[in-house]
């Protein structure tokens, strides 16, 4: 089904038929019956009326074109051609018509209408010559090839059948006037071929084909027939000479089908591969020597077509010769750009994955190995991820999904066969679209030693060095993310004593002591809050849903479990802790620190006084 807005048309639903190629196939089905059954006389002035409509339709057309929007340059100059050639041809046949229809043709082709052909012809094959075609150097050799061979077998057809049968001995002026218009026609013919070889043809191969028949066909259909038949009919001879005449506003007409079908586009793809043109005509020369031959009469026609033979099979040997050359040429680039290719992937330490749509891996580069350890051939690539990452990886294949051919990144752990992780910077590409690949693209970086340096850069910056307990900004932050309107306790604690063992015992004592109590109050609390360094000798707790009673308890617990008698090196030293408490809710944390500050160092005044 095709979709254009909310609207759905099946394929299968066949594009009406062209009312003009209609009416020309019409003509062409009626011709027969009308010039075999004609009164007798009635046949060639009505042959030369047709031909005659048959120009003016072929002007028309090819007016149409050259009004195209879209048309390029070339192409306009094109059609404009076409219908300057025809148009010169219709006052020609226009001319002979009158001639015919007066009874003063005498039985004869006049010069004049000749002359108006052949011009117009001769018009149409310099825009060709003349029209670019696109490619170089052995590319352009290899299109003068192919067009030489088709006009050396169209040559050889005309050359034999101008010569055979009653053509070659009527009279004078209608041999010469029908080899200057097939001479032209052949032209014509090798000019059209050309362009139908040619990637900048200003028509669609299958339009430029059904012309180039039509061409040829007007050239060699009346001699054909002629040497077919000992004695033909004046009827059949015109059928001959008028339905290939046909093909040609058909072409024309084709060709603007086509391309107002496409909206002004042009069909590249149709013009990929080699053409088997070329091959069919040496094949059809031959098979005409072979007719020839059967004959039994060796005269100058079967020569002509025998140096058509020849000459047709040394083209074609010469473009194998070009084409062997060419794909030697390219075997060897491409074995040195696969060996360069491989050698860059054997050696880089950027790994590349590709999984199926079942997430299997069907390829992985050799740095698979050299980062993980193994090859990731053929197994899920879920089985090698982190199950924490495994979020990240679906989040992954659904941007890509939702926007195909675009890059999507993360970071994430893949498990390395040791049983470590390794952190990876993933860019997927989603190129299931692509025949050649029919998968997701991962390009991966091991970033582990810099995820390692980013965590203990981190950690360094929200940890105490000696206790390995959060500091003043980690506190801080820990508020900031509690849960607003939630009830918080704080609990500020100051060791009583701590300077004596400063004093006493040196400063090693008394980082030990701190220590100690950071590793006691860390086990006293758990998983239940978050315990902080602030600097010197003061800590922090911070309660996430505790209120005055609790915190209360809790400070009475810690009080008790610093008090313990602390080792360090060479003495056992006690030191105590003022507590001071607040509670309250995220927003409130400001007030909370300068409450619990202001009761830590009422306590102290306290315990000193006791003292």
């Amino acid at each position: 089904m095709s979709r254009n807005g909310d609207t759905m048309r099946p394929r299968w639903v066949r594009t009406p038929a062209d009312p003009v190629l209609l009416v020309l196939g019409l003509a062409g089905l009626l011709m027969a019956p009308w010039f075999l059954l004609a009164p007798a006389g009635a046949g060639p002035a009505s042959g030369w009326l047709l031909q005659s409509a048959i120009d003016a339709t072929t002007v028309v057309i090819a007016v149409r074109l050259y009004r195209l929007p879209g048309t390029t340059r070339h192409a306009r100059r094109f059609w404009l051609a076409t219908a300057v050639s025809m148009s010169l041809s219709g006052i020609g046949d226009v001319y002979q018509s009158t001639l015919v229809l007066t009874g003063l043709d005498h039985g004869v082709i006049s010069p004049v209408q000749t002359a108006f052909v052949v011009t117009g012809m001769v018009t149409v094959v310099i825009t060709m010559l003349c029209h670019p075609l696109g490619g170089a150097g052995r590319q352009r050799l290899r299109l003068w090839l192919d067009a030489s061979t088709v006009l050396t077998a169209v040559a050889a057809f005309l050359w034999y059948f101008l010569l055979a049968g009653e053509l070659s001995g009527g009279k004078a002026a209608d041999r010469l006037a029908a080899t200057a218009t097939a001479i032209s026609m052949m032209l014509v013919t090798f000019g059209l071929v050309k362009l139908i070889f040619s990637p900048t043809a200003p028509f669609t191969r299958l339009a430029g084909m059904i012309g180039a028949l039509g061409v040829a066909g007007t050239a060699i259909g009346a001699p054909v027939m002629t040497a077919l038949t000992a004695r033909p009919d004046p009827g059949i001879l015109q059928i001959a000479q008028l339905l290939p005449c046909l093909l040609i506003p058909m072409s024309l007409r084709i060709q603007e089908v086509q391309i107002r079908r496409l909206g002004g586009r042009r069909e590249t793809a149709e013009r990929r591969g080699f053409s088997k043109l070329p091959y069919v005509a040496v094949a059809a020369t031959q098979m005409l020597l072979v007719v020839a031959l059967i004959g039994g009469n060796l005269g100058l026609s079967i020569w002509g077509v025998t140096a058509g033979v020849v000459l047709s099979t040394a083209l074609v040997l010469v473009r194998q010769m070009v084409a062997f050359h060419d794909n030697e040429r390219l075997v060897v680039q491409l074995s040195d750009q696969k060996e360069w290719f491989s050698a860059l992937v054997q050696h880089a330490w950027d790994l590349t994955v590709v999984t199926r749509d079942d997430g299997t891996v069907g390829y992985a580069s050799p740095a698979a190995s050299r980062v993980l350890g193994a090859d990731l051939a053929g197994v899920p690539i879920g089985e090698w991820a982190h199950p924490a990452d495994m979020p990240v990886i679906l989040d992954l294949l659904a941007r890509l999904a939702a926007a195909p051919g675009t890059h999507a990144d993360a970071e994430v752990r893949l498990r390395h066969t040791d049983g470590s992780y390794r952190w990876l910077h993933v860019v997927g590409t989603d190129l299931r679209g692509n025949s050649s690949i029919a998968g997701i693209v991962w390009n991966g970086r091991d970033i582990t030693e810099s995820r390692r340096l980013q965590d203990e850069l981190r950690h360094q910056a929200t940890h105490d060095a000696l206790t390995g307990l959060a500091n003043r900004a980690l506190l801080q932050q820990r508020v900031r993310e509690a849960v607003p309107h939630t009830r918080l306790g704080v609990l500020l604690v100051d060791l009583d004593g701590f300077k004596q063992v400063n004093d006493e015992h040196g400063h090693h004592a008394g980082d030990q002591v701190l220590i100690a109590v950071a590793q006691r109050v860390t086990a006293l609390l758990g998983d239940a809050g978050t315990v902080a360094r602030l600097g010197g000798d003061e800590f922090a707790v911070l309660l996430p849903g505790a209120d005055q009673a609790a915190a209360t308890v809790l400070a009475g617990v810690l009080a008790a479990a610093v008090a313990e008698p602390i080792p360090v090196t060479g003495a056992v030293v006690s030191v105590g802790a003022s507590i001071g408490i607040a509670v309250g809710t995220p927003a409130d944390a400001d007030r909370m620190l300068r409450d619990a500050d202001a009761e830590m160092y009422r306590n102290k005044q306290s315990r000193r006084a006791a003292a």
